[in-house]
């Protein structure tokens, strides 16, 4: 999500666009030799497979990464630019550790494969991986909103946007053809946070009819002064694509305030 949930190229408002286990197998066969039962051991029974003790995986810790000057600073911020590019590849740790040796070898000039042969097949692949990726989102989706349109208490429209409302405003309604001027905090349904106008301590403005369905929708059922939660399904949102910081498929949740109708028409 961009910045704001403003025009349709803001944040809030377009519309757009495993590990691999290893099994043992213990042999059998006659005991040749029976040692004593050591105290306080129990001895298995003959030909009994022995268990055989999984070794622990242990994930390591990031590195803490000591960033001093402008230019460091920089620079790494130009890897999470890179890292934002290839969310809709949905790579995994390996696979990301593939795009780093290619960034090795890419240093090298060494590549493993040539990129002209290689580098068409990007765009298939980021097809593929973005549709597997929503579908997977969607799933998650839908058992949450099943329970969302039952434990919020709110209204679920016939769109199946569910509204709900905390604080009750006093002032207008707007309509669609209205500019709004709003706080609000979005989040996915993990409580990650994409976007927050109250970060940003500004307020966002934009016109009604601008913005993704959901807030049109929902908040043409605010009163200025008042507060609400909308529960946004994706068909509502932005789709099988997504944005940057949000998946394809993805339910999404906001807490708006509405402050002023800055313009109606």
């Amino acid at each position: 999500m961009a910045q704001t949930p403003a025009p349709k190229t803001a944040a809030v408002a377009p519309k757009t666009a495993a590990p691999v286990k290893t099994a043992v197998a213990a042999k059998t066969g006659p005991v040749a030799v029976v040692k004593p039962a050591t105290p306080g051991v129990a001895k298995p029974a003959a030909g009994a497979r022995p268990a055989v003790a999984r070794p622990t995986v242990v994930k390591p810790k990031p590195v803490a990464v000591v960033l001093t000057t402008d230019d460091e600073k920089t620079i790494y911020a130009l890897g999470l630019s890179i890292y934002r590019s290839l969310t809709s590849f949905d790579l995994s740790a390996a696979e990301i550790e593939l795009v780093k040796r290619a960034l090795t070898d890419a240093s090298l000039k060494q590549p493993a494969v040539e990129l002209s042969e290689w580098g068409p097949k990007l765009q298939g692949l980021s097809t593929a991986r973005q549709s597997r990726a929503a579908e997977k989102e969607k799933v998650a989706s839908a058992a949450y909103l099943a329970k969302a349109g039952t434990e919020l208490g709110g209204l679920k429209t016939d769109s199946g946007l569910i509204y709900k409302e905390v604080s009750a405003g006093s002032g207008e309604s707007p309509k669609a053809s209205d500019t709004v001027k709003v706080h609000y905090r979005g989040t996915l349904i993990d409580g990650t946070e994409f976007d927050s106008s109250y970060k940003r301590n500004e307020p966002a403005q934009f016109p009604l009819g601008n913005v993704i369905p959901c807030w049109t929708e929902g908040v043409q059922k605010m009163k200025v002064g008042g507060k609400a939660k909308l529960v946004c399904p994706s068909a509502l949102a932005y789709g099988d694509s997504g944005r940057p910081s949000i998946p394809g498929g993805a339910t999404l949740l906001f807490d708006i305030e509405l402050l002023e109708i800055v313009a109606a028409k």
